[in-house]
């Protein structure tokens, strides 16, 4: 099975300091998390105001489509349940050049 977005639903998370989504890989679901860090070096506007929750779920909508794009490409190197993207490599710009994907599996 491949995986796929069918619910558009997202949450921040506060003790993560992230962006909760999830995906389904069949009748798996697959939750994966965003820093706000990511998110911040990607939009501007966040960069010069006072971060907030609302914010940063707005930021994520804006930016949904390159940030599911390389969810799905992380997934496919390891499929895990619980994946987790630091700022250093989801390329959220939309240029489509390559650069490193750091992913690492959550210990929950």
């Amino acid at each position: 099975m491949a995986l796929a977005f069918l619910n558009q639903s997202r949450s921040f998370d506060a003790a993560r300091n992230a962006v909760r989504f999830v995906g389904h890989d069949g009748m798996f679901q697959v939750l994966f998390f965003i820093e706000v860090g990511a998110l911040a070096k990607s939009d501007a506007a966040l960069q010069r105001t006072e971060p907030s929750e609302t914010r940063w779920l707005s930021s994520f909508d804006a930016l949904r489509n390159s940030i599911q794009d390389v969810a799905h490409k992380a997934y496919s190197y390891r499929r895990r349940a619980f994946l987790y993207s630091n700022c250093g490599g989801f390329p959220l710009d939309g240029s489509g050049r390559a650069r490193t994907l750091h992913v690492d599996p959550l210990r929950l």
